[in-house]
């Protein structure tokens, strides 16, 4: 006899699970260290604010490349890969501890988009994984947990990674990054769950061929609603040195604050995420973190401290809750063969209108009071939570005609037996 996994507890007693959290765990804070470190430390080599700004690009340069890169999973085996990408990233880290020097500008940007690149695969890699090494039950409380170890580590590695580098440069946060990717590369090397290579189409070159997204109303929706969410996110986050200086009065490391008071929002809505989609279905759980997300925007327009900190902790709550409702949806609708092109062309569909409205976010800044442009987010935010909320929740009928691929059922592990 089989029971119905409900918590975040019960997801953590199975081994496969934990120690793909765990994996995620690792490298996540390993990243986030050398994500804030990376722009800092090309300033202090270069003295230049522009070539700081191209190196943090750098990391996401790979992202428009995301289906192509992300077909790779649905060729080898997926385990394998995260492996070798880890390692690989390793190694890139381990290059640039050894070479990084104001002459060498070229390489340094190198090693940070072929850095990207490894992430954007290992990304790719780890949502098709999970989708048929995990029980379909359990993947909106696995994502929320996945979401809730990177966020938490969101939190806690940049002041590590800043100290580092106060304490012993540059290199020291490479070393330290390089160390959590060995250690996530031993923990998958340690999983069990099968792993098949899916079978090769015969005189085809592997290509990310096909309709762009499964034909799944519920997966079109969501990734609608979310790349739309991210774009009026990126315009928010373009405002925010624009609240704290002129809506608060505030020094610009405030922004610190804000930013830890959403990861806060962030890591309550990944504990919570798999309940509450069983609750709401997922496209109510898309819907209300786009509300929630519009009243956050909306609230950092008003005076003082209290409702702009209010406001970020509604920003960190709500949307997460589309990205995740999103990401479920490709796991549970996407055939097995062809869940890593997908997310990567999810990946890209989700997170370019996010990097295109921070570039277009901060020029509407300079000629537009900030107060009207995070008022006019929010309402925005508040439509987009109608995409969603319009179909109702999920239709569990329906998902018959979108199978996760053949024998998904029989893969689907059960996490407790009685």
């Amino acid at each position: 006899m089989t029971t119905t996994p409900r918590t975040a507890r019960h997801l953590l007693r199975d081994r496969e699970a934990s120690l793909i959290l765990g994996a995620v765990l690792v490298s996540g804070f390993g990243s986030s260290a050398t994500a804030l470190v990376a722009g800092v430390w090309v300033k202090e080599l270069t003295a230049s604010d522009s070539l700081a700004a191209l190196a943090t690009a750098a990391l996401w340069a790979a992202v428009p490349a995301a289906p192509w890169l992300g077909a790779l999973a649905d060729r080898f085996p997926r385990r394998h890969l995260l492996v070798a990408t880890d390692l690989a990233a390793a190694a890139l880290l381990l290059l640039l501890a050894a070479t990084a020097a104001p002459g060498r500008l070229w390489l340094i940007l190198t090693v940070l988009v072929l850095y990207g690149v490894c992430g954007t695969v290992h990304d790719a890699a780890g949502t098709a994984l999970a989708a048929t090494a995990l029980d379909p039950r359990l993947l909106g409380t696995f994502n929320g947990l996945r979401l809730t170890a990177n966020e938490g580590m969101k939190l806690l590695a940049p002041l590590t990674g800043a100290a580092l580098f106060t304490w012993y440069g540059g290199p020291a946060v490479a070393l330290l990054d390089a160390l959590t990717f060995l250690c996530a590369a031993a923990l998958y090397t340690l999983l069990r769950a099968p792993d098949p290579v899916p079978e090769p189409r015969p005189g085809r070159r592997h290509r990310p061929r096909g309709p762009l997204l499964p034909p799944s109303p519920t997966l079109r929706t969501l990734v609608t609603a979310g790349a739309s969410t991210m774009l009026l996110a990126g315009v928010n986050g373009a405002s925010l040195y624009a609240v704290v200086d002129a809506g608060l009065g505030r020094a610009p490391s405030w922004a610190g604050v804000l930013y830890a008071v959403q990861g806060a929002g962030s890591v309550a809505t990944g504990l919570t995420a798999g309940t509450m989609m069983r609750r709401l279905g997922e496209r109510g759980f898309a819907a209300g973190g786009c509300a929630l997300f519009g009243l956050g925007v909306a609230a950092r327009a008003l005076p003082g401290d209290a409702p702009v900190l209010a406001g970020s902790l509604l920003i960190g709550a709500g949307l997460p809750c589309v990205l995740i409702a999103a990401l479920t949806a490709v796991q549970r609708e996407t055939p097995a063969d062809r869940l890593g092109v997908t997310a990567g062309r999810v990946h890209t569909l989700l997170y370019a209108p996010n990097a295109v409205a921070l570039v277009a976010g901060a020029g509407l800044v300079a000629v537009t009071d900030h107060r009207v442009l995070l008022a006019a987010t929010g309402a925005a935010a508040l439509g987009c939570a109608v995409v969603p909320a319009r179909g109702g929740a999920s239709v569990r009928g329906k998902r018959k005609k979108f199978p996760v691929g053949k024998g998904t059922a029989k893969r689907g592990r059960s996490f407790l037996r009685s």
